[in-house]
């Protein structure tokens, strides 16, 4: 098993970070080019999807805060394991989408024409 230094985690963490923010800026500026036209409309799915990203990446960010402040002995336990808890649950709400939208893109593309 190899040993994983903290700075390459750490860049890791990094690039994912700023891809996920790649991702939310492009979701906003197409949202926001989109914006009048949809309010006539209602909400567009890229607005529900990101949504649940911007929701699902507050979740994360309070739970790596609840387990910093763990780490220093600022927080308790329990709040800790919630905020642990709570971003899982919206991990696996996001994941359950993507898999969903990937298995519909998979069978409009084996309709025949």
């Amino acid at each position: 098993m190899s040993d994983v230094s903290f700075s390459r985690a750490a860049g890791a963490y990094n690039d994912a970070l700023k891809a996920a923010n790649n991702i939310l800026a492009r979701i906003e500026a197409t949202s926001s080019e989109a914006g009048a036209t949809q309010a006539a409309k209602g909400s567009s799915f890229l607005d529900m999807v990101g949504s649940a990203l911007k929701d699902s990446a507050a979740m994360g960010y309070k739970s790596e805060t609840m387990a910093t402040k763990a780490l220093s002995g600022k927080a308790d336990l329990t709040d800790v394991v919630t905020a642990v808890s709570d971003a899982e649950t919206a991990l696996n709400t996001v994941v359950a989408i993507r898999d969903r939208v990937i298995s519909a893109y998979q069978d409009i593309i084996k309709m025949p024409i």
